[in-house]
C-alpha cells in the first residue's frame, strides 16, 4: 500500500511537472549556404556564408498564464554561426534576445536585450514594406547604404492592444551596450512606432533616435534621426510593397532611400525581389563631394521541402555614385550570389 501511495506520489510529481514545463518551448533555426560575391575593386570571394538571410539560433521561450487574462513570458535566444560553432557576438550568452515581459488588458511590457521597432528582428520588431526583410545581404532594408539600429542593451519596450488592428508601440533604452556611467554619458534610443495589420493591409510607421552621448571628439552628442514607413497589400499570390527611409545626422548620413518589392507566390514556393534608391549626403566621409547615391536589385527564391526546411537561392547587384562611386563594400558597389538550406526546430 506504501509503494502504491509513492509511486502515484511520483507519478503526480513528474506530471506537475510535465503540465508546468508544457509552457516552455526550445526551438532554433540553422541556415547555411555558399556565397559568391565581389565588390568593387576587391577580389571575387568564395565562401560558406552562416546566416545569410535568417540568424542561426536556438532560444528559449515560456509564457505564464497568470488569470484574468495576465501573463508573464520570456524568451532567450543566442545566435551563433554554423561556419564555426562560434557565438555571432562575442561575449554574449543570448546575443539576439534576453526579454522578460508581462501581457494582459493594457498591452505588453517588458525589459532586457531585444532588436529595437526598425530592427525586422525580435519580438519588438513592426518593420514593414520590404519584401526582402533584413535578410540577404546588400538587399537588406538595414545594409549599408541606408541607416538602423539593431539590437539593444538595457531596452524598456512598450505594446498597446490592438484597436481595430492598430498597435502603438514606444521603446527606451538606458544604454544601447551599457548604463554603468553617468545617463548622460550613456548612449541612449528612443523609438516610437505604429502597426497597422488588418483586411489585407500591413503598415507600419517607425520614428527612431540615438543619442551617441558616450562619443567623443567630432561625433560628440550628434543624434541620429531615422523614420521608416512601409505599406503591404495583399491580393493573394501577390504582395506589393512600398518602403519609404529618411535619415538625418550632422557629420553623418542625410538620406532619403525608396524601395518596391513584391512577394509572388511561384511554382510552390516564394519569389522575393525588390529594387531601391537612395540619395543625400554623406558628411562622415570627408570628401569634398559628399552628395551620395546608390541604388540595388535583388531576387530570392524559397522553396520549401517540408515544414521545417527549405532551398534558398538569391542573386543581388549594388551601384553607388558621386562620393560612393569607389566605395569598396558590396552593399553600396558590387554583387552577390547565394544558394542554401534552413532548417528550422
Amino acid at each position: 500500500m506504501k509503494k502504491t501511495l509513492l509511486a502515484m506520489g511520483v507519478l503526480g510529481a513528474f506530471s506537475s511537472l510535465a503540465i508546468a514545463a508544457s509552457n516552455v518551448t526550445l526551438y532554433g533555426v540553422i541556415e547555411e549556404g555558399v556565397l559568391v560575391q565581389k565588390a568593387k575593386h576587391q577580389d571575387t570571394t568564395v565562401q560558406l556564408k552562416s546566416s545569410f538571410d535568417q540568424g542561426s539560433r536556438w532560444g528559449i521561450k515560456g509564457v505564464e498564464e497568470l488569470g484574468n487574462g495576465y501573463a508573464v513570458g520570456f524568451i532567450l535566444e543566442q545566435g551563433f554561426n554554423v561556419d564555426n560553432g562560434g557565438e555571432a557576438t562575442g561575449g554574449k550568452q543570448f546575443s539576439r534576445e534576453a526579454f522578460l515581459y508581462v501581457t494582459g488588458p493594457f498591452g505588453r511590457l517588458g525589459a532586457g536585450r531585444t532588436g529595437t521597432l526598425s530592427s525586422g528582428a525580435q519580438s519588438n520588431t513592426i518593420l514593414t514594406g520590404w519584401a526582402l526583410g533584413t535578410g540577404f545581404g546588400l538587399s537588406s532594408w538595414t545594409s549599408a547604404i541606408g541607416t538602423s539600429f539593431s539590437r539593444v542593451d538595457n531596452a524598456v519596450a512598450y505594446q498597446t492592444p490592438s484597436f481595430g488592428g492598430l498597435k502603438l508601440s514606444a521603446m527606451y533604452s538606458n544604454g544601447t551596450s551599457a548604463d554603468e556611467n553617468k545617463w548622460s554619458k550613456n548612449n541612449h534610443y528612443y523609438g516610437l512606432g505604429a502597426l497597422y495589420n488588418a483586411n489585407a493591409i500591413k503598415s507600419s510607421l517607425i520614428l527612431e533616435a540615438v543619442d551617441h552621448k558616450d562619443a567623443t571628439g567630432d561625433a560628440k552628442k550628434k543624434t541620429q534621426y531615422v523614420i521608416n514607413y512601409g505599406f503591404e497589400y495583399n491580393l493573394g499570390t501577390v504582395t506589393p510593397m512600398f518602403a519609404y527611409q529618411w535619415a538625418h545626422q550632422d557629420e553623418g548620413k542625410k538620406t532619403h532611400m525608396f524601395g518596391l518589392s513584391a512577394k509572388v507566390a511561384v511554382g510552390g514556393g516564394d519569389l522575393l525581389a525588390g529594387g531601391r534608391y537612395l540619395f543625400g549626403d554623406d558628411d562622415a566621409i570627408g570628401a569634398e563631394e559628399q552628395k551620395v547615391r546608390a541604388w540595388n536589385i535583388g531576387a530570392a527564391y524559397i522553396y520549401p521541402l517540408s515544414k521545417r526546411t527549405a532551398v534558398k537561392a538569391y542573386a543581388g547587384y549594388a551601384d553607388g555614385a558621386k562620393a560612393w562611386k569607389n566605395t569598396e563594400d558590396v552593399a553600396m558597389n558590387g554583387y552577390q550570389v547565394y544558394l542554401g538550406l534552413r532548417h528550422s526546430f
